[in-house]
């Protein structure tokens, strides 16, 4: 019989310029830092995160990140921080540079340290990375044995960036109470190996109520690039409930075909990840047959903050048949999180329901 687990970060520090407090709270885990962040992301924050290791007296080395998650980019970040001595590993960015550096972390057996500078992903706060190919086709989960040690979310710097990646990351978010609902019906187990606690479930369910609630307010005022109040519930939302919610509540159909997606080439892979979660979880919805007023509040929310709906949308509208039964098998795939929502779907399910969503959406008026 399976324990009750619940999983979190030793500390999480939310708000308009904590970056510029970076130093003070690394002081009291370690004395010399890897930077892992790309070209873009340092030049938004490098300044501002050396000032601040320098006023705390810690050591620095920067390593550009080289864009994917893979197994070679993680070996070579390790191997930087051992020759450069360091101790603890900071990752600054988005999904794939926090889950590498939590890797490196984790091959160097040393604390880590998450600075998300998008609201896009419930990444940070989790004990696990998606460790993809060089080319970015989904690998594996790789898990760890504790949850990052600092998370630290400037929220003024999360709504410089494009809204369409805060946007993104309310749809990862919208995901989590959805699958982990299916989690606790078919008694699977969560991203952390046990059975889903009160805890897990009750902050999966405060995401999706309060993503509902003012994420489009959150969304207009990120456009303007404004910290709202609003602004402050949905960052924490999109990165501490969804990241708790879905690590301790657990996964299902909307990730699996998320990652079953990889199966297919084209220009759905220039979509963010929580993009084609979007489409993902409207279809584990379409296979959970919920009813189709739910479904439909979900789409004419994601319309209001552009995401996608219809086949079209994730640029699979002239896939054949065939190719959409590829991703069901992809999803469908031993290791992933599938067989949470239900064990005894087929790849042909799942196509058709990538199907139904479609013709569904299109018939949902505003």
């Amino acid at each position: 019989m399976s324990d009750f687990i619940f999983s979190s970060p030793g500390k999480y520090v939310q708000g308009r310029g904590v970056l510029d407090e970076l130093g003070k709270y690394l002081s009291s885990i370690g004395s010399s830092a890897l930077l892992i962040a790309d070209d873009i992301v340092w030049e938004i924050t490098g300044k501002r995160v050396k000032t601040s290791l320098e006023r705390a007296d810690i050591g620095c080395r920067y390593e550009r990140f080289n864009g994917e998650a893979s197994g070679n980019e993680i070996v070579r970040l390790a191997g930087i921080a051992r020759d450069a001595r360091t101790d603890i590993v900071v990752g600054l960015g988005g999904g794939k540079t926090l889950d590498t550096a939590k890797a490196v972390a984790d091959e160097l057996k040393q604390r880590v340290v998450i600075v998300p500078t998008v609201a896009s992903t419930d990444a940070p706060c989790s004990a696990l990375s998606v460790i993809y190919t060089d080319q970015g086709v989904f690998e594996t989960y790789r898990f760890y044995n504790k949850n990052p040690d600092l998370v630290l979310v400037d929220t003024e710097v999360c709504a410089q960036a494009p809204v369409r990646l805060f946007a993104s990351g309310i749809a990862d978010g919208l995901a989590t109470f959805v699958e982990a609902q299916a989690v606790k019906r078919t008694n699977a187990l969560s991203m952390v190996g046990g059975k889903p606690t009160i805890a897990g479930m009750a902050i999966a369910e405060a995401c999706e109520k309060t993503l509902l609630a003012y994420g489009y307010s959150a969304y207009k005022a990120v456009e303007q690039h404004v910290v709202t109040p609003a602004v402050e519930a949905v960052v924490e939302a999109n990165t501490l409930l969804s990241g708790l919610g879905f690590e301790n509540g657990g996964l299902a159909g909307a990730h699996a075909i998320h990652n079953g997606f990889t199966a297919v080439k084209g220009d759905i892979h220039h979509l963010t990840h929580g993009e084609k979660v979007a489409y993902g979880t409207l279809t584990h919805m379409m296979l959970e047959q919920r009813p189709d007023e739910e479904i439909a509040r979900y789409i004419r929310f994601y319309r209001l903050i552009k995401m996608p709906t219809t086949l079209k949308d994730i640029h699979l509208e002239n896939e054949t048949y065939e190719n959409l039964v590829k991703i069901g098998e992809l999803a469908c795939a031993e290791g992933d999180t599938l067989r949470n929502l239900n064990v005894n779907l087929t790849a042909g399910e799942v196509a058709d329901a990538l199907i139904a969503v479609n013709a569904f959406s299109q018939s949902v008026r505003d």
